[in-house]
């Protein structure tokens, strides 16, 4: 699997903005011009980190990390910044400064990107493991199949947030086609039963009607 990056570059970047390197490297990028621009792309694409080239949009990246942070609680994030700039209290993982080498971008990049066979998420009572495909809640552990494992993924970095039916069955099934999604219903009705103390009075995945789903925990 790649590992994803979600890049957000403004149209004043000066030089070598470090993309083709990435993209050599067998990273897949999503570039993308704003902040906003970001936020809408996060839950679709999902991203193992985000860069955010401040220095290309002349801002600290403060009100963009912290909005990632609200959207996407711990994923890593990176921030490319102008050395004139304060940079204090941004709620990044690391700061780079101008000028530096693709290289040191890269260094600095790997250390953040988790290794997906030893992945593990917590949420609340939750517990995924995504290289087994495993599940914990309330003292139980259940095997996932593949979709049902993306499926929970998503939901648990997302967690909070809703996310529309369109847009998970588009992201899950990796498909434009969009005719018949009773199917993402059956999955999230299995899901329940495996997660929920009672699938039919559900606490933990909730349904908002002709929206989407939410994962409050």
């Amino acid at each position: 699997m790649q590992t994803r990056i979600l890049w957000i570059e403004g149209k004043r970047a000066e030089g070598l903005t470090f993309t083709t390197e990435l993209q050599k490297k067998g990273y897949e990028l999503d570039i993308v011009p704003s902040g906003n621009a970001a936020l809408a792309r996060l839950a679709l694409f999902d991203p193992h980190l985000v860069v955010v080239h401040a220095a290309s949009m002349r801002t600290s990246g403060k009100r963009i990390c912290r909005a990632v942070r609200e959207s996407m609680n711990g994923i890593p994030i990176l921030v490319i910044s102008d050395p004139q700039l304060e940079c204090r209290d941004i709620c990044a993982d690391v700061v780079l400064k101008l000028p530096f080498t693709p290289r040191k971008l890269l260094n600095r990049i790997k250390p953040l990107i988790q290794d997906e066979g030893k992945k593990l998420l917590h949420k609340g009572p939750l517990r995924l493991d995504l290289e087994n495909r495993k599940v914990q809640i309330y003292g139980r552990e259940t095997h996932l199949t593949p979709r049902l494992t993306q499926i929970l993924h998503m939901l648990m970095i997302n967690n909070g947030v809703v996310i529309q039916r369109d847009q998970l069955f588009r992201k899950i099934w990796n498909t434009e086609y969009l005719g018949d999604t009773r199917t993402l219903d059956v999955h999230i009705n299995w899901l329940r039963k495996i997660i929920e103390e009672d699938a039919r009075n559900p606490k933990l995945l909730i349904t908002l009607r002709g929206v989407g789903y939410r994962l409050d925990v």
